[in-house]
């Protein structure tokens, strides 16, 4: 036990520091290479920014994943560690590709869609998988959709400085205590989890000190897109093993309640641009955390909150999960669901910016 915690502890400070001091590296050569985002109406930011962060989290995040395959016994790179790190290099190269030169949504889409097609099919325990619905017709665009709305959702919701990373950090962490408390699934793959869990959250702390407000550097979207398929992957187990554990298919609903919070404001999005007559699809500084930053005034502020409701979320979830109770899954998911609604009809009613893309003609 002490040798496993002496891994848990060496594998996140390792992605931290890696990530850390990797990062000013990234940020020169992404400057050399004039691979910056620059300022226009829908964003915040008053100067060209490098655009390679993702790739500094992802680098770090992945040259763990190696090394934890490594120390984790009776655990090889088999199918589904290989279709894992194979779908997170593509999400990256995708992001980056869009980051650089730009792309169609329906390119982004597919790419997404393949990227979820094969972390999915290369699950080491793809049959019990498919059957989490019943039929794997109903299962597998469940899933599918499940991927490519959080890829998107988080691909959303990075538009303030530090916001996702921090985020993202906390979640990770989530997911490892998670691994901790499942008892009754292999040994061998809940370490593996927990290792790569700490991988992702100390990757992403080693690289929040140069994207706090204000930033010098963007995740981009071959870093919120790379977030959002670690965290629905995660998810996707979390799901499986969780409904294992407990023997009741309602604790489906585990990962929804960890990650309420991004799928709370792409809903949030998506609901006030249709309502308005606007393109869903088109960024803006429409997002909950425009609004919460309109009214606090504080980039800093509005980060430090975010950090703070996912916290809260995180340590609800743990506590849902670690009393195993169908009620009270179902009433603290509908409880969290009720505060949303009525915290998303307060922000709705804080003034935004429409920028001239959203408008439709």
């Amino acid at each position: 036990m002490n040798y496993q915690i002496y891994e848990y502890i060496s594998v996140f400070i390792m992605s931290w520091l890696f990530v850390y001091g990797l990062t000013p590296f990234v940020i020169k050569f992404a400057n050399w290479t004039n691979f910056v985002d620059k300022p226009e109406a829908r964003k915040i930011h008053q100067k060209a920014v490098p655009l390679m962060g993702g790739l500094s989290v992802f680098i770090g995040f992945f040259l763990l994943c190696l090394y934890d395959v490594a120390i984790t016994s009776s655990r090889t790179f088999d199918m589904g560690i290989i279709g894992y790190l194979t779908g997170s290099v593509l999400i990256v190269l995708l992001g980056l590709w869009d980051d650089k030169y730009g792309m169609k949504p329906i390119i982004k889409l597919s790419g997404q869609i393949l990227v979820s097609m094969i972390f999915i099919l290369s699950n080491y325990d793809t049959r019990e998988l498919f059957m989490m619905f019943g039929s794997i017709y109903i299962t597998l665009p469940l899933l599918v959709l499940w991927m490519v709305g959080l890829m998107n959702a988080l691909n959303f919701l990075d538009n303030m400085d530090g916001i996702i990373t921090g985020m993202a950090a906390i979640l990770g962490l989530g997911f490892f205590v998670f691994s901790l408390m499942n008892t009754t699934a292999n040994a061998g793959v809940m370490a593996l989890i927990a290792l790569i869990s700490l991988s992702f959250s100390g990757a992403t702390l080693g690289f929040i000190p140069y994207n706090f407000n204000p930033a010098r550097i963007f995740l981009g979207d071959a870093g919120s897109m790379f977030i959002g398929y670690f965290l629905s992957s995660m998810g996707i187990l979390m799901a499986q093993f969780a409904g294992n554990q407990k023997n009741d298919k309602w604790f489906f609903l585990l990962p929804v309640l960890l990650l309420s919070y991004a799928i709370f404001d792409i809903a949030l999005v998506s609901y006030t641009r249709k309502r308005d007559g606007r393109h869903v699809m088109q960024a803006g500084k429409d997002h909950s955390t425009h609004r919460i930053f309109t009214v606090l005034g504080s980039a800093k502020v509005t980060a430090v909150m975010i950090y703070l409701i996912n916290i809260i979320i995180v340590l609800t979830t743990i506590v849902v999960f670690r009393v195993g109770s169908r009620p009270l899954l179902l009433i603290t998911t509908g409880l969290f669901a009720i505060i949303f609604i009525i915290f998303g009809m307060k922000l709705d009613q804080i003034p935004i910016v429409v920028p001239q893309n959203q408008i439709k003609k």
